[in-house]
């Protein structure tokens, strides 16, 4: 059963060095303040998932946590590159990075296996992209009922899936809506889950469409109002565009991340 716990708990508690630890929300409520938090807690050798990652894990990779980046897309929403992922990957700054790619559909195929407790998912995709030839978690099989070549993709199981969300009750039970992505999956694919939530009311309204993952399902809840920013969280906030643009010239070059990371995130005053 969940846990309401502070954030930096949650985090202390869930997410240890060597962790293979999935960030998921798409567009809106993507888990800013959780990752903040992973790096203030100097978290080492993750290896981070993500269909879509975006700042939230240029600014981990960034600041050391992580060795491995399996994803499908990476990029700045709108904006362009991720200047801190590519001189990981490039560079090796401040480490090297290893990279597994994937599909969309591929990754979302291998949360539902995960979710499912299955040891695979089958799709028709992967064929003819030369993805099929770099990444580990990808074969080809054939169909035992119409000889069908198929791709299977193995499923994913994280240490830890984190998302943000709209609301937990008291008890923990855990509501979301609006562009859910594959947050149900990721969080019941995991052996733990930290959800950050923007308010904890005595009960859950129902609302159209809205995603509920029962308390049993949740490992740690924390009340971090503001959470997704600078993305957003449907009925409570909006997306901050300005510091999707002023994240390209901070993230480009080194000593302006690095004087970001010590005064925004670790709250240190650079030496003079």
């Amino acid at each position: 059963m969940a846990q309401i716990v502070s954030l930096a708990a949650a985090i202390g508690a869930a997410i240890h060095d060597g962790d293979t630890v999935a960030m998921e929300g798409f567009t809106h409520l993507i888990p800013h303040a959780a990752g903040r938090e992973v790096i203030r807690q100097r978290r080492r050798d993750l290896i981070l998932v993500r269909m879509t990652p975006d700042i939230i894990y240029d600014q981990m990779i960034g600041a050391g946590c992580a060795r491995k980046l399996v994803f499908s897309w990476g990029g700045n929403p709108g904006v362009g590159s991720l200047h801190r992922f590519r001189d990981a990957y490039e560079n090796g700054w401040p480490g090297p990075l290893e990279i597994e790619e994937h599909s969309h559909a591929g990754m979302a195929n291998r949360y539902v296996a995960g979710a499912s407790g299955l040891p695979f998912a089958v799709l028709r995709g992967y064929r003819g992209t030369g993805l099929e030839t770099l990444a580990p978690n990808v074969t080809s099989i054939t169909c035992p009922f119409t000889g069908e070549e198929l791709t299977a993709v193995a499923a994913l199981r994280p240490d830890v899936t984190v998302i943000h969300a709209q609301r937990a009750d008291r008890a923990g039970n855990v509501q979301l809506w609006g562009i859910t992505g594959v947050q149900k999956e990721a969080v019941l694919a995991a052996r733990r889950s930290v959800v950050t939530v923007e308010e904890i009311v005595d009960q859950l309204d129902p609302r159209p469409g809205a995603v509920v993952l029962p308390a049993w399902t949740v490992t740690y809840v924390a009340w971090a109002p503001g959470g997704a920013h600078p993305s957003y969280a449907l009925d409570y906030s909006v997306r901050d565009n300005d510091f999707y643009v002023a994240w390209d010239a901070i993230s480009r070059d080194r000593e302006a991340f690095t004087r970001w990371l010590d005064t925004e995130i670790r709250g240190e005053v650079p030496a003079r």
